[in-house]
């Protein structure tokens, strides 16, 4: 049998007669004759040539598809893995956008049925943003207008209705094109770089929905039990919270008050005399008020209820595990989102019932102040560097005296990443820049870049979007001759917004990135400990959260794989910065259950 080259890829491509296996190299040519098989031997082919018996040895090919969301869960209940894989629609929406390819043939063509399998992260409401999900995003500091980065992101035009199936979406024409806008490309290492982790992401999404995450019914249901009464009858509310309605109800005079619904806990609020706009319980903490204690508690427990109660542990938990839908590249900025479920905002509460099995452990990895120290590296400040070698860089920020206090670091820091202006950062803002010049002028090039409408780009290569026409619109208008000063201060404002959005994208992208390479070589890692065992016989990856993730190991194994997390967070570094003076310490916990890492 011919060998075939190094990196030969095998594109997988749907015919009407069955799919079509294309074997190429890297830039697209002829690596072997075609071959047409049915649906029902594609694991059996794969798995040929993942252990090399089709290639007279080499193995992994890398596997071309359309989507690995579509190809690889069959894939995995056949019980074939797969090494390596180009998900050739994150990479084509990548390419797309990214200014390092903006001149290609790709970029430039008019859209068509591949754009249609974009993401659609939200869609524009005239003028002001539409609110979106951020998806598990821990709290953040927020400018004075109240927008964060995912607000922000909907202002840019959504893409054409989805087409319809479609015979342009043609996988070798597709791969041939993108191998193309690579090799063109202003620096087609970085670009690389990307579409190979947002591919291995795809594949660690896959698995990691398959395997599940372990899950205990009955711990979830004691806690539950615990934090809110017995499971209650349909359509009653568990005993804790009747109790404290009872309790808003007498402080408030409201016998008939509902408080599951704004409008009417904000008039009864107003009736008892309260001035308060809204609801938020950051709003109703400012309230002294009897009543304001038990609806605090109240809103707490609700939330609980209705994200994570006993109708989510029926819907989500199956067989002692929870299969969260990870959506790969979910938001703009390339951190993920979920398909339902919310995997992404599972709260402290309950974290006590992702219980390892019996002779298993699970190890937790967090990244401890992740975009202050990917904001060191990309810029090259060599002194928020020397801050970033500490274990807590916020610490060593106060140690070098550029800024007094360790609360008043974080809330510099948070506040420059994300435009916060007014307060207590905005104040420190001054300090901070002249303290760090090369990391502060960095964020502050791209929120100007971004008033402007301009395009930001990631480390790798990841795009902003472009505000969308509403917002051009209001621009225009404003330098018009008939242009009202209201006119002006609402084009100021969208401006500052759409810079407060691109500022962050530089970095929280970034960080997107670093975690997907620390995924990639983690999985790839695990993989090589086991000696090549089935991915739930060994230590394999059940859960990721922005900066932090989960394995599930053999008990025996649990120290080998802390030490692996380690390690390979320190290679995703060097892999995106080169030798940077910044590191990416880990806080690991192997623990039974997930609640003891916290």
């Amino acid at each position: 049998m011919k060998r075939l080259p190094p990196d030969v890829y095998v594109v997988l491509d749907e015919t009407g007669s069955g799919i079509r296996l294309t074997p190429l190299d890297e830039e697209g040519c002829a690596a072997g004759e075609p071959e047409l098989i049915s649906r029902e031997e594609v694991p059996a082919r794969v798995a040929l040539w993942e252990t090399g018996e089709q290639t007279s040895g080499q193995t992994h090919p890398r596997w071309v598809w359309t989507d690995t969301a579509q190809w690889y869960p069959a894939l995995l209940e056949a019980g074939v893995r797969v090494e390596r894989c180009v998900d050739l629609r994150l990479c084509h929406a990548i390419l797309r956008h990214s200014e390092l390819t903006a001149s290609s043939a790709l970029a430039t063509a008019p859209r068509n049925a591949w754009d249609a399998l974009e993401p659609q992260h939200a869609e524009p409401n005239g003028t002001e943003p539409a609110r979106i999900a951020s998806n598990g995003a821990e709290p953040r500091p927020q400018p004075a207008a109240g927008l964060t980065l995912f607000d922000l992101a909907a202002q840019s035009d959504p893409a054409p209705a989805a087409a319809g199936k479609d015979a342009s979406l043609d996988a070798v024409a597709e791969f041939r094109l993108q191998r193309e806008a690579v090799a063109s490309s202003t620096d087609p290492n970085r670009i690389n770089l990307l579409l190979a982790a947002e591919s291995a992401g795809a594949l660690v999404a896959a698995e990691m929905r398959f395997a599940g995450l372990p899950w205990s019914a009955d711990v979830h249901d004691r806690i539950l039990s615990g934090l809110l009464g017995p499971r209650p009858r349909p359509g009653e509310r568990p005993a804790k919270l009747a109790a404290l309605l009872q309790r808003i109800r007498e402080a408030l005079g409201a016998l008939e008050l509902n408080p599951d619904s704004p409008v009417e806990l904000l008039k009864a609020l107003n009736r008892a005399g309260l001035v308060v706009s809204s609801t938020r319980s950051w709003d109703l903490k400012r309230i002294d008020h009897p009543a304001i204690p038990p609806l605090l508690e109240y809103k707490k427990l609700a939330r609980l209820l209705s994200a994570n109660g006993w109708n989510w542990l029926d819907a989500w938990v199956r067989d002692g595990r929870f299969h969260p839908d990870y959506v790969v590249g979910g938001v703009v900025t390339g951190r993920w989102a979920t398909n339902g479920g919310g995997a992404l905002q599972l709260p402290k509460q309950i974290r006590g019932a992702v219980v390892a099995d019996p002779g298993w452990k699970l190890v937790v990895a967090d990244a401890s102040q992740l975009e202050p120290r990917i904001l060191a590296a990309m810029s090259g400040d060599e002194r928020m560097a020397q801050a970033g070698r500490s274990t807590d860089m916020y610490a060593a920020i106060v140690a070098s005296g550029a800024i007094a206090t360790r609360a008043h670091a974080k809330v510099a820091m948070l506040g420059a990443m994300y435009g916060s202006t007014t307060g207590e950062s905005g104040r420190l803002m001054p300090t901070l820049a002249k303290a760090y010049p090369k990391a502060i002028g960095l964020v502050e090039a791209a929120a100007r870049a971004g008033e402007r409408g301009e395009v930001v780009s990631t480390r790798l290569g990841r795009s902003s979007p472009r505000p969308g026409s509403a917002w051009q619109r209001v621009q225009s208008v404003a330098y018009g001759e008939t242009a009202t000063a209201a006119d002006q201060r609402r084009a100021r404002s969208q401006a500052r917004s759409w810079g407060r959005f691109t500022r962050n994208f530089v970095v929280q992208g970034t960080a997107a990135e670093w975690a997907l390479c620390w995924m990639a070589g983690l999985r790839r890692g695990l993989h090589e400990l086991s000696g090549g065992a089935w991915l739930t016989q060994a230590p394999h990856l059940v859960f990721f959260l922005h900066d932090e993730l989960v394995v599930h190991s053999p008990a025996g194994l649990a120290e080998e794989v802390a030490e692996l997390v380690r390690g390979t967070a320190t290679d995703a570094g060097r892999l995106i910065f080169g030798e940077a003076a910044v590191e990416f310490p880990l806080s690991v916990a192997v623990v039974d259950d997930y609640g003891q890492a916290k």
